[in-house]
């Protein structure tokens, strides 16, 4: 019996060896990180003709002016278009464009365009980031086939900076840097076929454990990062808030949810705010997981690596978020104002989400393009149940040098069988930017505070 039980503990031990050795990179593998590959894990090097350039160490934290009230300045402003990708020329750019863009150009045909502007890799973070990622790589290893993850410390980022597989490719943007601490006010606008439109403000907040006070260590242990949502307008959803505790095993312990309901003055879980529940106020036009390109569990698809491609992707969107322009001069009918985005052209990493036999989700495959520098969703196309193209995502990156953070200027989702779409993350009437740094407690992040939280 001894001699049984010590064949099975080898055959067990050997078995989660090979698993390691699969899973996580090797030391020679890691000194990439910083010398061949950036700190975060992308190619150092440019294109073969110089349109993308090297990473040189990305924007400096004084690029250009940021204001009073936090809105940065635009470090590229005087830069004119290389040229504009139109209906009329997109087939000679295709091998370059997402199967949405392609798609975008048909539906709208006289007034949806690119252009392109020259490529800046502007992305950084700080040098502790680097460490993360670099200890990460090493460390981090998948679970449940990489449905969550195990030795991923609260101060860790990027989960796997040298990727083995699609899903430590979308692990690596539901872990990215987000600047420690943030909370915004935003805008999320569901214009209807004329262009017409009902404002929605939020005032969204991320924390996370390691930059929190008087947090439980040991309940906070599965906990990637909270987030709590407050509806300001307009006044029949004011003072409604959802909190979410974002886990990192999502196998052991799935999203927590709750919901404070300011009508009935209740809070009560919710489970609906994940995968393909309804997004909050947003006439349904996505879904809870479509929020920051995608976010929760990937635990529903199988995720496959197609490899790295060259596209015109939104970047440096600085012009988008400007404090100068109205949400009526962004929001237009069928698309945003696609004279104030700015597209460049970047190495991305391709992956393909099919859902699994068994699972339900309104989208049954999803087709996601990441930027390698920041590891942002800069397109995302969604597929319905007869695999017929339904909505397209694009990501409007923007990169906060004095914070050395990338961020969204506006998510756009596109349903180019409706003619409709979503846009979140608006901030350019609001009174300011993105407030990084705040301090957070565990009591701020509990079911019982949502209550004090939504008060009209």
């Amino acid at each position: 019996m001894t001699q049984r039980r010590f064949l099975q503990s080898s055959v067990l031990a050997l078995s989660l060896i090979a698993a390691n050795v699969m899973a996580a990179v090797t030391q020679e593998e890691a000194a990439q990180l910083g010398t061949s590959l950036t700190p975060l894990g992308a190619e150092k090097v440019g294109n073969a003709d110089g349109s993308i350039p090297a990473w040189t160490g990305g924007l400096p934290t004084n690029a250009a002016v940021v204001d009073s009230n936090g809105f940065v300045g635009n470090p590229y402003a005087n830069e004119q278009p290389l040229f504009t990708i139109t209906a009329a020329n997109a087939e000679q750019y295709k091998d370059k464009l997402s199967p949405g863009q392609m798609a975008m150009f048909k539906r709208y045909a006289s007034t949806y365009k690119i252009p392109v502007y020259p490529s800046h890799r502007s992305a950084a973070a700080p040098q502790p980031i680097y460490d993360a990622a670099k200890q990460s790589a090493l460390s981090t290893q998948p679970v449940d086939g990489g449905n969550g993850l195990s030795n991923f410390a609260d101060s860790h980022y990027y989960a796997f900076p040298i990727p083995k597989d699609g899903v430590q490719v979308m692990w690596n943007h539901i872990t990215r840097y987000r600047g420690g601490n943030a909370r915004r006010l935003v805008v999320q606008a569901t214009p209807q076929t004329n262009g017409s439109f009902t404002p929605v403000q939020f005032q969204d907040e991320v924390a996370f454990p390691a930059d929190m006070n008087e947090l439980d260590k040991e309940k906070s242990a599965n906990v990637l990062l909270y987030f709590k949502q407050r509806v300001l307008a307009p006044s029949r959803l004011a003072g409604n808030v959802l909190l979410v505790h974002e886990t990192i095993d999502q196998v052991k312990e799935p999203r927590l949810a709750w919901l404070y309901n300011a009508g009935q003055r209740r809070v009560r879980r919710a489970p609906q705010v994940a995968y393909d529940g309804p997004g909050t106020a947003a006439d349904g036009m996505r879904t809870a997981d479509n929020f920051d390109m995608f976010s929760g569990a990937p635990d529903r698809y199988d995720w496959k690596l197609i490899g790295k491609k060259e596209m015109y992707i939104p970047y440096n969107s600085y012009k988008l978020e400007s404090p100068k322009l109205t949400y009526k001069e962004i929001i237009q009918p069928g698309h945003l104002n696609q004279d104030l985005t700015r597209y460049e052209l970047h190495r991305v990493w391709e992956v393909v989400a099919t859902l699994k036999p068994n699972e339900r989700h309104i989208y049954a495959k999803r087709h996601y393009f990441i930027d390698e520098d920041s590891w942002q969703i800069a397109y995302a196309d969604h597929y319905d149940g007869r695999g017929q193209l339904w909505r397209v995502g694009e990501g409007h990156a923007s990169y906060h040098y004095q914070r050395q953070v990338a961020t969204y200027a506006v998510e756009a989702l596109y349903d180019i069988i409706a003619g409709r779409y979503i846009a979140l993350g608006l901030k350019n009437e609001e009174k300011h930017g993105i407030e990084f740094g705040f301090a957070a407690t565990g009591a701020d992040y509990t079911p019982a505070a949502l209550r004090n939280a939504g008060i009209r």
